[in-house]
């Protein structure tokens, strides 16, 4: 049965691009999340694709919650191929070279140790990465699918790497068409960007009738906004991010500001000390008794002797 989701003007969501809020949407263990995930990744790898499982990156943890806070979407399809989706609220400036590292390591994790195996048994691979805040590349492309390539030539390697990255800040022409002529990994984009916007509401209920995944992210999300303990605990947990980067941010700040100041104090110090010395070389030059230098300058007797 299709699901069926409207979302009224007055309804209050938590923004999916908070990246506990996304992963918590998606990494439940219900049909609703495994759907929504489903159709997400197939609509940005461009193929239909079914999500079997789940995983973590790192050794598992008994709570669910922290589960869903600490990992990446790591999961796999049915045919065996890996993907690890993850939202960027607030991406650093070397996020596209952190997405080439974790997809290098999302390629090698696969095990074809055996007489029986060779490289071709190894699968595709994808690290999706959905950026909310930042632009990364200077076109005006929202969606780019990265491998291995021979830019010279112009000839693709054929690899079973890629790299899939979503820039939400470049939506401003696609919000305007009609949810007709947008294409699937469009209606995601908008979907994520303007979920929150309810001048946009009626756009979104639009994408919504149109796209069963969606719908299905729509539903776990409206659940979760309307669930005062759960919507609590992942602005808690949101919040505990943004005043962890602002502390870190703060304490950089500082390290630089009293790096500044020390590195001015050192100079005027340097400087003072040169200036010394040169005064003092020229009074030994011209003559002068050692211990009137000494006097004059501030050095000791054994410094004004060594210059």
């Amino acid at each position: 049965m299709k699901t069926k989701i409207y979302l009224a003007p007055t309804d209050v969501l938590i923004d999916i691009r908070f990246d506990n809020v996304f992963k918590s949407v998606f990494t439940k263990e219900i049909p609703e999340s495994e759907g929504a995930l489903s159709g997400l990744v197939s609509a940005l790898i461009d193929k239909e694709i079914s999500i079997i499982s789940i995983r973590a990156n790192e050794p598992a943890i008994d709570n669910i919650r922290d589960r869903q806070i600490r990992f990446d979407i790591n999961c796999r399809a049915e045919n065996g191929e890996r993907i690890d989706v993850e939202m960027s609220y607030n991406p650093d400036a070397d996020e596209p070279i952190r997405l080439e590292f974790y997809a290098a390591k999302l390629f090698i994790g696969q095990d074809i140790k055996g007489s029986d195996k060779k490289y071709d048994d190894l699968k595709q691979t994808y690290q999706i990465a959905i950026l909310a805040k930042e632009k990364f590349f200077l076109d005006d492309k929202f969606l780019h699918t990265f491998e291995y390539y021979d830019p010279i030539n112009k000839v693709s390697l054929n690899g079973k790497t890629k790299i899939i990255t979503l820039e939400l800040c470049k939506l401003d022409g696609i919000v305007e068409k009609s949810t007709e002529e947008m294409s699937v990994s469009e209606r995601w984009a908008v979907f994520f960007e303007y979920l929150t916007d309810k001048e946009k509401r009626d756009k979104i209920n639009e994408i919504l009738e149109k796209e069963e995944g969606i719908a299905m992210a729509s539903q776990v999300l409206l659940k979760i906004s309307r669930d005062e303990d759960e919507s609590a605990r992942l602005l808690s947990e949101y919040k505990y991010e943004l005043d962890m980067q602002s502390h870190r941010v703060n304490a950089e700040r500082q390290g630089l500001q009293k790096g500044l100041e020390k590195g001015l104090k050192e100079g005027l110090q340097k400087g003072r000390k040169e200036e010394r010395n040169e005064i003092a070389l020229k009074m030994k030059n011209a003559g002068k008794p050692f211990s009137e230098i000494a006097e004059f300058t501030g050095l000791s007797l054994e410094a004004v002797e060594k210059l």
